[in-house]
């Protein structure tokens, strides 16, 4: 009896470590937000997020599977454990901490507006926005900034459920601004050339800090990532990753 007990016993620690073993962390990202992470000709992810993912992963010594999701489903998804964790350029908020937690930053960014090259907009307060067609990537920070901000103040906001088709809108003239985090907006500025768009300039106190989104409770996972996100920074990693999109700090 002893005997079949520990054989019992022995089986499921095997089992548990086998478990352990093969347990991989499922990451999300939105493949729509250049530099940030986006999807090249192959099918597969590319983008600053996803260079940030899969160095943290290294740094974690885990075993890590990144996917990519549409952002109005990306907590959703998360919620209903589809992935373990957001990695996706995801703004900190106290509206978002209502669902879910979030790790120390790993990224901070003002918001910014840009505007066609020939326009006569000379500023990015509300006055300057009043009775124009400002556009943003909807369940954003900067679309909740368009909301409370410049559409009550006399602005026509619309909203895109990607910034590729918010930026198409901007370069087609179907809009007067566009509000975005400064740092996509000026990686695709840079791309699109002066001939389209211009930066009018970043929005006064609208800065934020981007972190790993995860599900509330799971404290052991927020504790990796933060060790690994301060690791990265110490070593030098976190320097050599950002200045591949940017040649500026961003931290």
């Amino acid at each position: 009896m002893k005997k079949t007990i520990l054989l019992a016993a022995a089986a499921l620690l095997a089992a548990t470590h086998l478990a352990c073993a093969d347990d991989t962390i499922r990451i999300a990202t939105e493949g729509a937000y250049p530099p940030f992470n986006y999807v090249k000709s192959d099918g597969s992810l590319e983008g600053l997020d996803v260079d940030m993912a899969n160095a943290l992963c290294q740094e974690m010594k885990a075993k890590c599977k990144i996917v990519a999701q549409d952002w109005d489903g990306i907590i959703p998804g998360l919620l209903a454990k589809k992935y373990d964790a957001i990695i996706a350029s995801m703004s900190i908020t106290d509206e978002r901490k209502k669902q879910i937690d979030f790790t120390n930053k790993y990224y901070t960014t003002p918001l910014a507006v840009a505007v066609p090259k020939d326009s006569g907009l000379k500023g990015v307060s509300v006055e300057d926005m009043k009775g124009k067609i400002v556009g943003a990537q909807a369940s954003t920070t900067q679309a909740d900034y368009l909301n409370d901000h410049y559409a009550k103040g006399g602005t026509e906001a619309k909203m895109y459920p990607t910034q590729d088709e918010a930026v198409a809108d901007l370069q087609n003239g179907r809009m007067d601004a566009l509000i975005s985090d400064k740092f996509v907006v000026v990686d695709w500025l840079n791309k699109a050339g002066k001939d389209c768009c211009k930066l009018l300039g970043d929005v006064p106190g609208t800065e934020t800090q981007a972190g790993i989104g995860i599900r509330q409770g799971d404290a052991e996972l927020k504790e990796r990532f933060n060790k690994a996100i301060d690791a990265l920074v110490a070593n030098g990693k976190y320097q050599e990753i950002t200045r591949k999109y940017f040649p500026f700090d961003i931290y």
